[in-house]
């Protein structure tokens, strides 16, 4: 038996502001979309080099506010190329953790916070 890796959803509730943050700010790229009719809720993938997350604008598929952790090779490089874009929604600084991390959280449009985190090389 093998355990693989977690695809979240996240609860998006505007499409372009989804795009402008996932695509636009975080750099990743969209897979596929679906809707089942025009004008329906928006459901995607969207991906970043090894981290996979599910978008959606239906109800039922999560509740906004969610928090997660994403391991990073390089924390500085990710800070230093979002702070380079001055997304004018959100600065991220880098801290220390007590257990060993350097992170960098930044929250969506829609209350979700992501926690981009690498171990602190000695």
């Amino acid at each position: 038996m093998k355990i693989h890796s977690t695809t979240p959803i996240l609860r998006i509730f505007d499409e372009a502001k989804a795009r402008e943050f996932y695509v636009g700010f975080l750099g990743f790229t969209v897979d596929w979309e679906h809707r089942f009719e025009p004008g329906l809720p928006i459901y995607l993938q969207v991906t970043r080099d090894g981290c996979t997350l599910h978008l959606s604008e239906h109800h039922g598929d999560c509740s906004p506010g969610a928090a997660m952790r994403i391991q990073v090779e390089n924390i500085e490089e990710l800070h230093a190329e979002l702070s380079a874009k001055q997304y004018k929604y959100a600065r991220p600084a880098l801290h220390d953790t007590p257990w060993g991390t350097r992170d960098m959280s930044v929250h969506d449009p829609f209350g979700n916070c992501l926690t981009f985190t690498s171990a602190i090389s000695s």
